[in-house]
């Protein structure tokens, strides 16, 4: 089952994001980005970031040489912080991002492939065959940099492009209290998440034990 997990989540994580790679680009240049602009738009999102990110993962471990080639994502810390991340991206969208548009044909499609499938099946192989144990305390502190990055290289960005990818992250719109408000609220989730996949993974080594 984890060998075919895995399989699936690397087949629909590649094929959700070169699909929305291909229909974001065109949209996007038609709204006055340029091509640069474009493909900057396009790995501005967490999602998209995020979801990569897993289908390294995937890809590494079903290396047919046996060989990860992407060593930096092979590692079984590594894989948590990933499923943290994805879980993340669900629950954001899901509560938040999809009452704010209505997404037809593809971009719907890639939508549900994104922010539902591809994390669903990260996160189901990672309960079945990731989890080990492995995990410690100090790895959530390790797998905050990204967020945290992530979060930075977005406010930075927004006065330089007029734009961010997420509209809680509007300083312009919403104020600079709002978006500290949001920021701070996504990260503790994120943290709380972070212990909770801990906790999961030191409570299923002792099962399997």
């Amino acid at each position: 089952m984890g060998r075919f997990l895995q399989k699936a989540g690397l087949v629909i994580g590649l094929i959700a994001l070169v699909l929305q790679f291909a229909i974001t680009l065109p949209a996007s240049m038609a709204a006055g980005r340029g091509l640069l602009g474009s493909i900057v738009f396009y790995f501005s999102f967490f999602t998209i970031l995020t979801n990569i990110a897993a289908v390294m993962v995937h890809a590494s471990l079903l290396s047919p040489t046996g060989y990860a080639w992407f060593p930096a994502f092979a590692g079984k810390r590594m894989r948590a912080g990933v499923a943290v991340a994805m879980t993340l991206v669900m629950i954001v969208y899901h509560t938040v991002l999809a009452q704010l548009w209505q997404p037809q044909g593809l971009f719907l499609f890639c939508d549900i492939l994104l922010h539902y499938m591809a994390p669903l099946i990260f996160v189901l192989w990672w309960l079945i065959a990731g989890a080990d144990g492995k995990t410690r305390w100090t790895d959530i502190s390790r797998w905050m940099i990204y967020p945290l990055a992530y979060l930075a290289y977005a406010l930075m960005r927004a006065p330089f492009a007029g734009e961010v990818p997420y509209p809680f992250l509007d300083v312009a719109k919403n104020g600079a209290i709002s978006v500290a408000a949001w920021s701070f609220g996504l990260t503790a989730l994120f943290v709380v998440l972070g212990v909770f996949a801990v906790l999961v993974d030191h409570g299923i080594a002792r099962l399997r034990k």
